[in-house]
């Protein structure tokens, strides 16, 4: 029962997410907002190192983009958030019935995952 939970919510949000890309880069592709970087740019663009790359376009770092939803590529790029996202919305639907359940062991590895997705996600986590 529980794998079905998390499977139908898994299912439901990546097929939402999968939607929101297409429309999104759909936006983007078909210029009806303004992106930071021109479509036409990004192959002599994609060759640089990031650091020239961020120089070169302006382009924000970390957390930023969030204040760039309003340009076409940048509100593709939500739309790849979200779907990073999908797997935490389902933990968060299944901590609880595993309480109810009584399978504490498998509800506080949820939480521990939920935990390290939001730490990575956040910056808190990272390679270097």
């Amino acid at each position: 029962m529980d794998r079905l939970i998390y499977a139908r919510w898994l299912g439901v949000g990546t097929r939402l997410a999968l939607t929101l890309l297409i429309a999104t880069f759909a936006v983007y592709a078909l210029g009806l907002l303004e992106p930071l970087v021109p479509l036409h740019a990004l192959p002599e663009l994609w060759r640089l190192p990031v650091g020239e790359f961020i120089a070169a376009t302006g382009a924000p770092t970390g957390w930023g983009w969030l204040a760039r939803l309003g340009a076409g590529d940048y509100l593709n790029l939500a739309s790849v958030a979200f779907l990073g996202g999908v797997s935490i919305v389902c933990y968060l639907r299944i901590v609880p019935h595993y309480w109810r359940e009584g399978d504490r062991a498998l509800a506080w590895l949820g939480i521990a995952q939920v935990a390290v997705l939001l730490a990575a996600a956040s910056g808190l986590i990272s390679g270097h």
